[in-house]
């Protein structure tokens, strides 16, 4: 067991034999300390706080810092009220709790009246730090959160450098699985390359406050990457599973060459991870739970009926031009931000580009373009890399399917040739027991032929749809891994991602002023709507002057205090 869970342990059983204690000291009963929940909530009740911070308590990133909180203040209502032993109580509370709980002259005397004191400067901006933390703590894990878009697969909709917030609201937000976490950070510590920001001692079962609505088809939606249950730590970028495919298991895991890039182990350790700290990945919903999909020849069909195509949905084409390259000036006109990958076939010279489906046709018309082809991978053709990884279905990019997508409570039939499609989601997202000997199926022991759904599932694209790692390669998403649904871009920065030296050169704050003052497209990109058929217009303008009117109302009762003041001074 990990060293940090056998203290975690310990910290726990020192704590509720100090609890025990203390609960008979104020008069209650005992034996409520060794119930979890019921513990906190009769704690809560000693030290006269109310019931609701139980869910404080339970939200990661604050949990530490309210458990802090509460030793502090169970150290002041049994009357150790000194600077020297609240802060003892605050960071060491798992030992000063038992310390005094079995001293002989310990009384409950309840919440100190603080109506007449004065608070010290250092105390107000303490109360002022602590209430900022859980605030924006309580906001990030149950209201707003924000995000950053890292990759192109949703170029046009969604772009590189496009900073948003990200609603939990919207599909409900989920109870964390993993409560007891370090503040604002996801799964690794701050100044750490590897170390967990969590602890899984004590795990919470899946669970979803109501939200406004449920995902629709063509939602863009942020969720956890479900292929991220297992990762290489020197190689997270990658999927664990592909790697795995590409290299073969034994290797991943006893491979310890060195890189000489990196001076690290190819895959370093093997890690698993829980729902909620798995990477966060956005894509757009294209099929929901009970639809079928079929993508044939580049086109996506819903129960056999085509779907939803954005006018900004890109594809890759097979470009010949005259024998002249593509100028600055026509990339930046065509927006093109994807690399331009140049090859030959027996016909010669030709380039690869993704273009949105809107920019094709005018596109052909440039001067010195001689021919635009689609780029398909054709039928039947199998790729290895493409889901389910299983000769029996040859699938790839632009031929997929059909697939059923399950839906909570539909029962469907499984066979030694269909399993290889569910199998992740009844072994690994429904947790059950999965064996296949002979021709025989069992789940939890017992031979079956069919299953029932726990829950809903969804397939997940790119619009950008030659360059997006999606539900194409590592199946359906699972409802616990919805995270909730992108709403406003506030800031959008053109990254220099072609060019690693002007990265290096190149800083935030020159990247921000090119983007809002010398580029229309990431200007027009600031303060937007997002929707499933792209974003608003800007108000970028409108925020400005709200902003500039705030603070010249701010600035005006400012003055207004001081003359108030200083006339009262006059007076007196």
């Amino acid at each position: 067991m990990d060293t940090s869970y056998l203290l975690l342990i310990l910290f726990s059983i020192t704590t509720i034999i100090g609890l025990w204690k203390l609960f008979f000291i104020a008069g209650e009963r005992p034996w409520k300390a060794f119930i979890p929940f019921l513990n906190f909530i009769i704690w809560l009740r000693v030290i006269k706080k109310p019931w609701w911070w139980i869910f404080l308590i339970i939200t990661p990133g604050i949990n530490f810092l309210m458990f802090g909180i509460m030793c502090l203040l169970t150290a002041k209502v049994f009357n150790k009220r000194s600077f020297q032993e609240k802060t003892i109580a605050f960071f060491l509370g798992f030992i000063y709790l038992p310390f005094i709980a079995f001293q002989k002259d310990i009384n409950y005397v309840g919440p100190e009246d603080t109506s007449k004191l004065k608070p010290s400067i250092v105390r107000e901006w303490t109360e002022a730090s602590v209430f900022a933390v859980v605030a924006a703590t309580v906001i990030r894990t149950f209201f707003f959160e924000a995000f950053t878009i890292p990759t192109s697969s949703l170029e046009k909709s969604m772009m590189v450098g496009d900073y948003l917030f990200v609603s939990k609201v919207s599909f409900g937000a989920k109870i964390p699985n993993t409560p007891l976490s370090f503040p604002f950070a996801h799964h690794t510590l701050p100044f750490t390359e590897n170390t967990k920001s969590y602890l899984e001692w004590f795990k919470l079962p899946y669970f979803r406050l109501p939200g406004f609505a449920s995902v629709k088809n063509n939602d863009i939606v942020v969720f956890n990457y479900p292929d991220g249950d297992t990762v290489a730590l020197n190689a997270q970028d990658q999927s664990y599973y592909q790697i795995c495919r590409d290299y073969g298991h034994d290797l991943v895991w006893n491979n310890k060459e060195i890189n000489t890039q990196t001076g690290k182990p190819f895959f370093g350790d093997i890690v698993a991870r829980p729902p909620d700290k798995r990477e966060n990945y956005v894509k757009r919903c294209v099929a929901i739970a009970g639809d079928t999909l079929v993508i044939k020849n580049q086109k996506l069909f819903l129960n056999s009926i085509p779907a939803y195509v954005a006018e900004t949905m890109q594809y890759t084409y097979k470009v010949r031009t005259d024998g002249t390259s593509f100028s600055p000036k026509l990339i930046e006109k065509f927006d093109i931000t994807d690399p331009i990958r140049n090859d030959q076939d027996s016909m010669g010279l030709f380039s690869l580009i993704n273009l949105p489906n809107n920019k094709v046709d005018e596109f052909k018309k440039v001067s010195n373009v001689k021919s635009v082809e689609s780029v398909i991978e054709q039928l039947g053709v199998y790729n290895s890399r493409i889901f389910p990884h299983n000769m029996n279905y040859k699938w790839n990019n632009d031929n997929f399917g059909p697939l059923y997508i399950p839906k909570k409570g539909v029962t469907i039939n499984i066979d030694t040739t269909n399993i290889v499609l569910y199998d992740r989601l009844i072994n690994i997202y429904e947790e059950n027991s999965l064996e296949i000997k002979g021709d025989k199926i069992y789940i939890n022991n017992i031979e079956t032929s069919s299953y029932t759904f726990k829950m809903n599932y969804y397939f997940m694209m790119g619009d950008n749809r030659h360059n997006s790692a999606d539900s194409r390669y590592w199946g359906m998403v699972p409802e616990d891994h919805i995270v909730g649904k992108p709403v406003f871009v506030w800031m959008s920065i053109k990254e220099d991602n072609k060019n690693a030296a002007s990265r290096q050169t190149s800083g935030f704050f020159k990247k921000l002023k090119t983007s809002l003052f010398n580029d229309k497209v990431r200007r027009a990109r600031f303060f937007t709507f997002v929707s499933a058929d792209g974003l608003s217009k800007s108000y970028l303008l409108h925020f400005g002057v709200i902003i500039i009117g705030v603070w010249f109302f701010i600035d005006y009762m400012r003055i207004k205090k001081w003359l108030k003041i200083k006339k009262d001074n006059l007076n007196s």
